[in-house]
């Protein structure tokens, strides 16, 4: 089984031969190059691979993407919104080590309750990242901010926080 990561969506369709505008948070200006194929969370947690016929540049968060057997407007426009992909190995050449995305995977060690869980989303806000991380069983989203994170150590593949007290309580109920 494939390990597959969010990196966006297709935000509109472009032109008349079936390409798409795709909004990704990789973390700087791709163009996804050497990427043979995306995965499209078409149901959900069913990834279906479409092949990349073209790619190109638009800006540092949007791609204008071609794929292979969508060839009209009509046929682009059943994929709009539909959430993006990419195979593991794709995911770590195309996301900046600086993106906040690149911490999929790594685990999360606070400063008083010791390891917490791995990071299973990352979800950018405009103040803070809040990352997904469950623990005892129970789904958390933890913010990572000038006040809670201390450091991220990329070798060991760990984000060493000091969460506010009384955060984890609230999902201990």
């Amino acid at each position: 089984m494939n390990n597959y990561f969010s990196i966006g969506k297709l935000v509109s369709v472009f032109g008349l031969q079936g390409e798409f505008i795709l909004k990704h948070s990789l973390g700087k200006r791709s163009a996804l190059q050497g990427v043979e194929a995306i995965f499209l969370e078409v149901r959900k947690n069913s990834f279906i691979p479409y092949f990349v016929q073209k790619t190109s540049v638009k800006d540092h968060e949007h791609v204008f993407i071609k794929l292979e057997g969508v060839d009209t407007k009509e046929e682009a426009r059943k994929l709009v919104q539909t959430p993006v992909y990419l195979a593991e190995e794709d995911f770590k050449t195309q996301t900046a080590s600086s993106a906040p995305l690149s911490m999929l995977g790594f685990s999360v060690q606070d400063k008083q309750q010791g390891e917490l869980g791995v990071i299973e989303e990352v979800i950018e806000m405009p103040m803070q990242v809040l990352v997904k991380v469950t623990y005892k069983e129970k789904e958390m989203l933890l913010p990572l901010n000038e006040q809670s994170l201390i450091k991220v150590d990329k070798k060991q593949q760990i984000v060493h926080v000091d969460l506010p007290d009384g955060l984890l309580d609230i999902y201990m109920e």
